[in-house]
């Protein structure tokens, strides 16, 4: 009987290990490769966005969406992502506490309207890098499934330009 007793409970502790491994993993955007990447509508084109004024994250989801509208919003026609790092990150993040810009502020309405464009098939690409130089725990990126985690920002928007994207930057 003890026997059995303990087997459950090993097994019971490798689920629930199992369980808090994949809770991890979900804790954070998935990563993807630059081979994932495809170029898979005929028009598509890469935003750049290293910066962290709301005003010019706003011109930028304004000409996205205005880019957009000329195919109709429609996602076979037109593939749009967003690459950030430094200060482009900082509507990605759930807080800036403990960031270089924990006392900045990011309109909420500036998150809403990136998951608004992500209805019509734009990703946002944020770079490793920054995290690491800047102590950043990935754990403080939101987790909508739009948002994906690059290596490097400038070497995610080189590749995309080697793949056939338009380069387009904000300012």
């Amino acid at each position: 009987m003890a026997e059995i007793g303990r087997r459950h409970l090993l097994g019971g502790l490798a689920v629930g290990g199992g369980l808090l491994a994949a809770r991890a993993a979900l804790a954070k955007p998935q990563e993807i490769d630059m081979a994932e990447i495809k170029k898979d509508a005929d028009v598509a084109c890469a935003y750049h966005c290293d910066f962290g004024d709301p005003g010019r994250i706003g011109q930028m989801i304004t000409n996205i969406n205005n880019h957009l509208s000329v195919y109709d919003h429609d996602p076979f026609r037109i593939k749009i992502v967003v690459v950030a790092h430094g200060q482009g990150i900082k509507p990605f993040l759930k807080d800036l506490e403990g960031t270089p810009w924990s006392k900045d502020t990011v309109p909420s309405d500036i998150f809403a309207r990136y998951e608004g464009l992500s209805k019509f098939g734009v990703e946002v690409y944020l770079c490793q890098i920054t995290f690491k130089n800047n102590k950043i725990d990935l754990t403080k990126v939101r987790t909508e499934p739009f948002i994906k985690l690059v290596a490097s920002g400038v070497a995610t928007v080189a590749a995309l330009q080697s793949k056939g994207f338009a380069y387009l930057k904000v300012g």
